[in-house]
């Protein structure tokens, strides 16, 4: 049997991907008549970006995306100083992807659909889940076509409104925040530089005004960004160019792509999963968007999910929620917190940290000993050789849907995806070896010889001996 995933956002995307390219059969039902076509969630943190590594689709972001830019500073119509949200990290050996990258939701979402096509599989429009049952073998679902389909598992990534976490009766706790309500909407304002993000705001009040960022594409078009002033329920083009008129004259908005009026939630699932049917992305987790955590969480819960699925164990299946649900409620946090910041107009409302990378996100089950790795972190990358001396990295050994095995100056296990992690001058060992000339990969792995690693096929460690 299938998998059936309700929802073809990011999240559901990226869990077809992974379970099709695993050989394992998949169906992606949404709602929708057509696919969205906002930029919305337009920032893809590094975590993500090695995700879309190993999926096989990062070519194809990094082309057609953009980096993060520098923000102008307009007070009183006046260019006052120059701003970074995120100030640039320089790649390192375990870090190849160390910034985040600009790209239109829809412009992702349509770079995981041609992806997921190769591998067979099309979303099917206009198809919403009706209703469901599940038994200790599977689960049955009706959808609006008519259909009764029977899968394996149900994975509900339909969003905040989950009609999936609905009818399972699992509360959503959190809140949602009607006194502040914003505008985003996608415009074209051709008399602005596109390679600038631009803030327009009153001397008098700096912290509150219009944030124009600019958007990858031929179409040069700008994600637009304001408090939805008392009254006001719909965002023409007109209402977008009357607020932006309040803080600079000059400025002309055209083109007008997509708008939408949002309040800021945070909510977190209380169960991610019950028997054969699984929450993923916003279905599980609503955020505001301060921080650009909510896409990239939710493509990682997807990452999580799809080889443990595949496995089917049902311990490993617990693990999902264990691991997944204490992550979303710290990147909630951080969301929250950065909110709060923008609220109370603090001085640093849009500068970002470390923390919204996602590259700290753990799954320890202990505590760090001497800081050494333990189960759960980010496994690191780095460069290294293989036996015909050409140059690799070991996120090469990683690539695809298998656990990898890393044995530093020692013979590699007799298993499937193992390699012996060898100095320069080490003597070859019988078995499959990669050879660490710089140090790096010793050095990422904090690891003495003898110490034996087990890299999950999501990336993290597994174990560590």
């Amino acid at each position: 049997m299938h998998t059936l995933i309700a929802g073809a956002g990011p999240t559901g995307l990226t869990l077809a991907i992974d379970l099709a390219r695993r050989g394992l059969a998949v169906r992606v039902v949404d709602k929708a008549d057509r696919h969205f076509a906002g930029s919305r969630g337009d920032t893809l943190q590094p975590r993500t970006l090695e995700v879309f590594e190993d999926l096989g689709v990062l070519d194809a972001v990094l082309r057609q995306g953009c980096p993060v830019r520098a923000t102008r500073i307009h007070l009183d119509g006046a260019h006052v100083m120059d701003r970074r949200m995120v100030e640039p990290a320089t790649p390192t050996p375990d870090v190849p992807h160390p910034n985040p990258w600009v790209l239109g939701q829809s412009q992702t979402e349509a770079v995981l659909r041609d992806r997921l096509a190769g591998l067979g599989v099309r979303v099917e429009l206009g198809t919403a889940l009706v209703g469901f049952t599940q038994d200790a073998d599977g689960v049955t679902a009706r959808l609006s076509t008519g259909e009764t389909v029977r899968a394996a598992y149900l994975v509900g990534a339909d969003g905040a409104s989950s009609t999936v976490r609905k009818a399972l009766g699992i509360a959503f706790p959190g809140t949602t925040d009607e006194a502040t309500r914003m505008l985003i909407a996608d415009v074209a304002a051709d008399d602005l530089d596109h390679d600038w993000g631009h803030w327009f705001a009153r001397a008098s009040d700096p912290l509150r005004g219009v944030h124009l960022s600019p958007l990858p594409g031929a179409d040069r078009l700008f994600q637009y960004h304001a408090p939805l002033p008392d009254g006001v329920t719909e965002a023409p083009l007109e209402t977008l160019q009357e607020i932006l008129d309040g803080f600079v004259t000059g400025v002309r908005l055209s083109r007008p792509a997509w708008s939408s009026i949002w309040r800021p939630n945070a909510r977190l699932a209380e169960r991610y999963r019950v028997g054969r049917v699984l929450l993923a992305g916003d279905a599980a987790h609503a955020h505001p968007p301060t921080g650009g955590q909510g896409l990239n969480t939710g493509v990682q819960d997807a990452y999580n999910l799809g080889w443990k699925l595949a496995d089917g164990s049902p311990e490993l299946l617990d693990t999902y929620e264990t691991e997944r649900r204490a992550t979303a409620a710290r990147v909630l946090g951080i969301s929250s917190e950065l909110l709060q910041r923008y609220k109370d107009k603090s001085e640093d409302a849009l500068e970002r940290g470390e923390h919204t990378r996602q590259l700290d996100v753990t799954y320890r089950t202990a505590p760090a000993s001497q800081g050494r790795i333990v189960a759960g972190d980010r496994a690191p990358d780095a460069p290294v050789t293989d036996p015909d001396g050409r140059r690799i990295r070991l996120f090469d050994l990683y690539r695809g849907p298998h656990p990898t095995r890393l044995a530093f100056g020692a013979p590699a296990p007799d298993a499937p995806h193992a390699y012996a992690v060898l100095r320069p001058g080490d003597a070859a060992p019988g078995g499959p070896y990669v050879v660490d000339h710089d140090g790096h990969a010793h050095a990422a792995y904090d690891a003495s010889p003898g110490t034996h690693v087990v890299v999950r096929p999501d990336g993290y460690i597994g174990s560590r001996s």
